[in-house]
């Protein structure tokens, strides 16, 4: 059987001790009453996140609008991304991880419209580049169908953590570059599928939100991994930032409209964005939105009230930035 080359670090080991751990917190967490809720805000940060780091210029507000049926003004393109997208993440549950058949109907729905081969391996030479750089060229075309019926029998066979094997599988897939457009998305989505079968969970923490916040380092690590033949760096990236996004999305139960703390008042609604920033400083305005059951223009206004009353104050960027309260 083919072993794709990696390292097993002692961090490596470390962060897998801890995962699992934070596992059964996070677990607990979406037992709360507020995790319908909480899945809804997940799934939307997921499908965003993903199409984001693909270029997709379409807001999260936007995306929130598309997946609630809604009609908006913006490059059909875009608008054809979230849809497919959304048909991806629906037969999340119905995908065996393990059938590169099942990728390749997966990879059908992501691109549908978009590319003229979906579904279907590439037929010519693909590269990454970095502006006009290329930075990686990926093996030739005749040979991809076999370097993916190999990297899914690893998957299959081996015994490795799954924690492990997700790594693994993501890079490997990127440096393959099975298709002619949607490897990064693809990818991202199979690591979610194999952590799903770690636990359920990962279905509502997919990998597509660690990403989008540490892009540069995700590259990176990907590009160190490659100057060394070993996916160890990239392992090692990717269980960290599991373990911080598992930390980050602990926190109490979201107090907002569905348990009647939020009477529609001013004050209603700013307690309830305070409560909600209290349990998650990263929490963004389409968020905010699905926990207190306002609109989004309710919200921003509400946001600036508290702004001007010096009650709430944003530190940092509008993408990598948090909430502070001012006690």
């Amino acid at each position: 059987m083919y072993t794709p080359p990696f390292t097993i670090s002692a961090k490596a080991i470390n962060l897998i001790a801890e995962i699992s751990s934070q596992i059964e917190r996070y677990a607990i967490r979406m037992e709360q009453n507020d995790a319908l809720l909480l899945r809804k805000a997940n799934r939307i940060k997921t499908i965003y996140s993903s199409l984001a780091i693909e270029g997709n210029k379409l807001t999260e507000s936007e995306v929130t609008d598309i997946i609630n049926g809604k009609t908006i003004v913006a490059p059909l393109r875009e608008i054809q991304e979230v849809k497919n997208a959304i048909k991806a993440y629906e037969v999340y549950n119905t995908l065996n991880v393990f059938s590169p058949q099942d990728l390749l109907k997966a990879h059908s729905l992501m691109m549908e419209a978009l590319t003229n081969d979906a579904g279907h391996f590439r037929q010519g030479g693909v590269g990454v580049f970095s502006d006009k750089n290329l930075i990686h060229m990926a093996p030739p075309a005749n040979r991809v169908a076999l370097l993916i019926d190999d990297l899914f029998q690893w998957l299959k066979l081996s015994k490795d953590h799954l924690l492990i094997k997700s790594c693994v599988f993501h890079y490997e897939f990127e440096f393959i570059h099975p298709f002619s457009d949607g490897n990064g998305r693809m990818g991202r989505l199979w690591q979610s599928l194999i952590l799903g079968k770690l636990h359920p969970l990962f279905e509502h923490l997919p990998v597509e939100n660690m990403v989008y916040s540490n892009q540069e380092e995700y590259y990176k690590a990907i590009a160190e991994s490659s100057k060394h033949a070993d996916s160890g760096i990239f392992i090692d990236f990717m269980l960290n930032e599991i373990l911080n996004t598992l930390k980050r999305k602990q926190g109490n139960l979201i107090i907002g409209t569905n348990n009647g703390t939020n009477d529609g008042t001013n004050d209603g609604i700013e307690n309830a964005i305070l409560n909600c920033i209290r349990n998650n400083a990263e929490i963004t305005l389409d968020e905010l939105s699905v926990f207190v059951g306002k609109s989004r223009r309710t919200i921003v206004r509400a946001m600036k009230r508290l702004q001007d009353d010096s009650k709430i104050r944003r530190n940092g960027s509008t993408r990598n930035g948090y909430w502070e309260i001012i006690e």
